[in-house]
């Protein structure tokens, strides 16, 4: 008898808050960089370095990134992000509203299962990063 498992992944989609409005985000490794649609993002804004990033059938040029308070499941976290028109529909229709890339996703662990579609707050719970861990004993002579 063969036994064949097959793993099928999904892609992570949550409803989380973006300046307390209410938004549909896809946390995606697969993007370095967070894009939200242009009627979420911030008012706090800065020009940057202008790129050019394909996202599903658009292309867009980046030309400017703001900050965003964001939060999962009553537990806030802050982003870059990059305004874009429009960020296209998941595999029901619904309308995507942000992608939280792999960076701001690292910066806060937040670890998603593609298993199980869901995202280990674990870290963001207990608020404790570790930033740097080095040697800060000094050689005594």
């Amino acid at each position: 008898m063969l036994l064949i498992r097959v793993h099928i992944l999904t892609r992570t989609f949550k409803e989380i808050e973006i300046g307390g409005r209410k938004a549909y985000a896809l946390f995606d490794t697969g993007s370095m960089r967070s894009y939200v649609i242009s009627d979420l993002a911030s008012d706090i804004k800065w020009k940057i370095k202008a790129f050019t990033v394909s996202l599903g059938d658009q292309t867009y040029r980046i030309d400017e990134a703001c900050a965003l308070i964001c939060s999962i499941e009553g537990l806030k976290f802050d982003i870059e992000a990059h305004p874009v028109d429009d960020l296209g529909f998941d595999e029901r229709g619904r309308r995507i509203d942000a992608i939280i890339g792999a960076l701001a996703m690292e910066k806060w662990a937040l670890i998603p299962n593609p298993k199980t579609g869901e995202i280990d707050l674990t870290a963001l719970r207990k608020r404790e990063f570790t930033e740097y861990r080095g040697n800060c004993q000094k050689e005594l002579e």
